[in-house]
């Protein structure tokens, strides 16, 4: 009898290198690394940076500060004019921001009440993004943490 990629994926029980949910700091679930655009980036442009990259959110900077954070639900609200708006006009702005040695749980509990998909990562202080947290990465950390 042959499984299932589902019945595969069951099988497997987690990793001993990634720390449960409730061990977990931010920086073992972000993505390292910020992708970005200046404000007035077209969200056609916006929309091929995520595809190239397989991402769902783009930073828009303004100048080294993070202004905003444009996600794949923004592109979705102006997909048929995405070539007539830019990111600056479509972004989120004031971006929430929490430290890597955070506690992955206190991020979790902040992006439900923010109601929020993605939350930058860096020095909430200086305002400098050093890496990306998405529900997907968390996602990761549920699925396979067990350390």
């Amino acid at each position: 009898m042959s499984q299932t990629p589902h019945d595969r994926m069951v099988a497997f029980e987690g990793s001993y290198l990634t720390p449960s949910l409730e061990k977990a700091q931010v920086s073992d679930a972000m993505r390292v690394g910020v992708i970005s655009c200046p404000p007035d980036t077209s969200m056609e442009a916006v929309a091929r940076i995520m595809a190239t990259n397989h991402v769902h959110a783009v930073v828009v900077l303004a100048g080294d500060a993070p202004w905003g954070v444009v996600t794949d639900r923004d592109l979705l609200g102006v997909a048929s004019t995405a070539a007539d708006r830019l990111a600056g006009t479509c972004a989120t702005t004031d971006p929430v921001m929490v430290k890597p040695s955070a506690p992955l749980q206190e991020a979790v509990e902040l992006m439900e009440h923010q109601k929020t998909s993605h939350v930058l990562v860096g020095d909430p202080e200086s305002h400098h993004p050093i890496g990306v947290l998405s529900s997907l990465d968390i996602a990761g950390i549920v699925a396979w943490g067990r350390g």
